[in-house]
């Protein structure tokens, strides 16, 4: 019996340090320290997606030199693992939680933020994932919950639809949302009998994670299709990564793309303070005029909210251009997206303003002269 070819692309993967050396002619000593410290590997399909040494998508996928730099970076930047009451959990809001059901990934990028994690099968073992549907089942505050990984698609359909039916019979779960990169770096695991399985366990929502416009091909707008078809909501997640999308017409080209494979853009994130990648994060003032160079020149649909999830586990923290030059009780002086200067004013409160004038009149009142007998001085005689 013949594999499912996505079956055929992992089984094809770059996993060696020899096969990655070789094929991008790299050192074998330095990829093979980068092997040691953090998982490699490549599905044939996403390898071919680059064009050259060094491109947009080779920065994502190809192990770096630079990813052994160990004095910058956290190996938990976020502090997932404080937030974590059972290994396969992490409840850092108050109404949701983030379920971790697989260690694998079919690619493994340079930049993710659970390097430290990803690919080892101790950290998620399926012991730990009954842990996990009993601690959402003990927690009714718990309405959303998002199964992600790893990436929860490297899960057989039968594995995966043991898990969304076991969240679907809690009662207190109203949200089921799948984190997943799978449908751009082995977009041929996304099956219609996958999406029809989805398709059982709505209201139920997808992220997808594309970093640059070459990654949306037509076999990823495929397995976008399959899933959009079965009525998912699909929404995107992009890292703001240095020579891959940190300029805004490629990231406009970006957002352009996946609105016409029905993904709504979601977040661009602000590159979490990993270990081992440094050479890929941006300044903050880069994520701002990125996102500035989206609002108002193309649709409000292709534009995300630009967030930082905050180091230490404070969660993710919106920012925007200041497009405020001033306020005050009477006007808003506001600066437009091509730079242009506007005037807002602001409503009259007239409630305050009877008030003031209720005021006024009392204190005339005071100052008048009283007309009234003076009871106290007798009257003349």
């Amino acid at each position: 019996m013949s594999l499912p070819e996505w079956r055929n692309q992992l089984k094809g993967s770059l996993r060696t340090a020899a096969e990655i050396a070789r094929t991008f002619d790299l050192d074998l000593d330095e990829v093979k320290r980068i092997a040691r410290q953090f998982k490699i590997q490549i599905t044939p399909y996403y390898a071919s997606l680059i064009k050259r040494k060094g491109d947009p998508i080779w920065r994502q996928i190809v192990p770096d030199p630079a990813e052994l730099d160990t004095e910058s970076g956290a190996m938990d930047p976020l502090a997932e693992d404080e937030d974590s009451p059972v290994p396969s959990i992490v409840h850092r809001y108050p109404d949701r939680c983030l379920f971790l059901v697989s260690h694998m990934c079919a690619s493994y990028c340079r930049f993710c933020t659970r390097k430290r994690k990803v690919g080892d099968s101790s950290k998620i073992h399926p012991r730990h994932i009954e842990e996990g549907i009993d601690y959402i089942g003990a927690h009714p505050e718990i309405r959303d919950v998002i199964v992600s990984g790893g990436d929860p698609l490297m899960l057989s359909d039968w594995r995966l639809e043991s898990i969304l039916s076991k969240l679907r019979a809690i009662p207190h779960v109203e949200i089921l949302r799948i984190g997943t990169r799978i449908p751009c770096v082995l977009p041929q695991r996304v099956t219609p009998e996958l999406a029809a399985m989805f398709k059982k366990y709505h209201p139920l929502f997808i992220n997808v994670h594309f970093n640059h416009p070459d990654e949306i091909t037509e076999e990823s707008g495929r397995a976008l299709g399959l899933l959009a078809d079965a009525g998912i909501p699909l929404g995107n997640q992009t890292v703001l990564l240095k020579g891959v999308n940190d300029d805004p017409e490629t990231m406009k080209r970006l957002m352009q793309k996946l609105l016409t494979v029905r993904v709504r853009p979601y977040y661009i994130y602000q590159a979490d303070y990993v270990q081992g990648s440094e050479h890929l994060r941006t300044s903050v003032g880069k994520g701002l005029e990125v996102l500035q160079g989206l609002r108002g020149w193309t649709s409000g649909l292709a534009v995300p909210y630009f967030v930082i999830d905050a180091p230490g586990g404070g969660g993710k923290i919106p920012l925007i251009p200041n497009y405020v030059e001033s306020y005050d009780d009477k006007r808003v002086v506001l600066r437009n997206y091509a730079g242009e200067t506007f005037v807002y004013p602001q409503p009259k409160d007239r409630e305050k303003e009877r008030d003031g004038e209720k005021g006024r009149r009392d204190r005339i009142r005071r100052r008048r002269p009283s007309i009234e007998p003076c009871l106290d001085v007798a009257p003349p005689v």
